[in-house]
């Protein structure tokens, strides 16, 4: 219920702003976002620093090690046979 066609104007933080850089917003939320930015200059203006400051963080890319992968689903695996029992 977080977008309404005919509701008083929604109020943005920053936190919603972040969340939808992210997609992490649902998709009335975005539209209900996406529509502030183009309609609010302020709005627009903190959204384009946000997205430029999101830009300059670095690309962190985690590759856990095959051991890790076979821990992880043995772990699984072991728990899915203890719950079916």
């Amino acid at each position: 219920m977080f977008y309404k066609k005919h509701c008083m104007k929604q109020h943005f933080t920053q936190d919603h702003l972040i969340r939808f850089i992210y997609k992490e917003t649902s998709a009335a939320e975005s539209l209900a976002i996406s529509e502030a930015i183009g309609s609010d200059p302020v709005l627009q203006e903190e959204y384009e620093d946000l997205l430029e400051m999101h830009g300059q963080l670095p690309q962190v890319r985690f590759n856990p090690s095959g051991k890790t992968i076979r821990k992880i689903l043995n772990y699984s695996a072991h728990k899915t046979l203890e719950t079916q029992h």
